[in-house]
């Protein structure tokens, strides 16, 4: 498994794998799993070679830090990055109460409660630890600060602001102290990662499904900020929540809802292409986002063996430089989005 090394601060930095692994689905995520099958996952992962590993308190309501705990403590610490979140505080509820019902099964019931304060993200951040049970994390990214997960721009401007005055530092000193070597967000949307960016100094950003083969718009002016400032991507959701894994099938999943017959229309074109150079759509889309210098690893999820062996074969597998060409001449990718080893911003 080939890797990048990002040091943005000059300390050693990390080493990331190019594919890295998203546990949310070992957090029942959809349907539910055994802790036996969520093993046999996370071994498969290792055997291919992946080495970091991102999770979060939300993912099955702690189910997934307490599975890549149990995992990863069977391994040299050395060995590995792992990242985790903040900014939920999971608090014990009735059954009926939990959050994620019809979305996480046979989870503990627990119900989140967003809190992005100075003593929330310390809460949450302990809580982590013991779940998850590291020496230490490399990585702690502030969760879904974004409009898509507080609904409204008011309310997510509110969380901002908590966030600025109080969670923000509390991860400023974390870093500071080297419990955590780097700080960023996990978010879905490039436009409060750079209204991040624009106000506080961050390491790494986690962003979900918004630099894929389907959507080049980071390019405008987020992902050049990150190439000036050395801030590192990991690239979440380079499926789209699963259309660009299945193509364009009735049923579809967009944004973790049925896809819009515009997307469905725009993959079908794209699904036409990757045909023609026989190509299989999936594995486009999971090698386009490595192409970006500021990417430092994507980090599809996998639910059983086969699919983590799915991507593995993907990220081995040879793009030609005529199916980006192809795409850039029909409209369906950006002129500028970096494409084949060695290019900067055309083919």
């Amino acid at each position: 498994m080939k890797t990048r090394h990002w040091d943005r601060r000059g300390d050693g930095g990390l080493t990331f794998t190019e594919l890295g692994f998203g546990t949310a689905p070992l957090g029942n995520l959809y349907r539910a799993i055994t802790d036996d099958a969520a093993a046999a996952v996370l071994d498969a992962a290792w055997r291919y070679g992946i080495r970091y590993f991102d999770t979060a308190p939300l993912y099955g309501l702690g189910l997934a830090e307490r599975r890549v705990g149990r995992f990863l403590a069977t391994k040299k610490r050395e060995d590995f990055v792992v990242s985790t979140k903040v900014g939920r505080i999971m608090k014990v509820c009735r059954p009926e109460q939990r959050t994620g019902i019809g979305k996480f099964f046979d989870t503990p019931s627990r119900r989140e409660v967003f809190d992005y304060s100075y003593d929330g993200v310390m809460r949450s951040f302990e809580a982590s630890f013991e779940r998850t049970g590291p020496d230490s994390f490399d990585i702690l990214f502030v969760h879904d600060l974004d409009v898509f997960n507080h609904g409204t721009q008011a309310a997510c401007d509110h969380y901002v602001e908590q966030f600025m005055s109080g969670g923000y530092q509390a991860m400023i000193s974390l870093r500071d102290q080297g419990v955590v070597k780097a700080i960023g967000g996990g978010i879905n949307e490039w436009e409060m990662c750079q209204a991040l960016a624009e106000r506080g100094d961050f390491d790494l950003f986690l962003l979900a499904g918004r630099y894929t083969l389907l959507e080049q718009e980071a390019l405008e002016s987020f992902l050049p900020m990150c190439e000036a400032r050395a801030i590192g991507i990991v690239l979440g959701g380079p499926y789209n929540s699963g259309i660009l894994a299945t193509g364009p099938i009735a049923g579809a999943q967009y944004n973790y809802s049925d896809a819009p017959p515009e997307i469905v229309d725009k993959v079908r074109r794209i699904e036409q292409v990757c045909r023609k150079h026989d190509v299989a759509l999936a594995d486009a889309a999971l090698n386009f986002p490595l192409f970006h210098p500021a990417v430092v690893s994507v980090i599809p999820g996998g639910q059983s063996v086969d699919q983590v062996a799915s991507n593995a074969r993907g990220r081995s597998t040879s793009i030609p430089c005529a199916l980006w060409e192809d795409l850039k001449m029909l409209g369906l990718m950006r002129a500028d989005a970096p494409v084949c080893e060695g290019s900067n911003r055309t083919s």
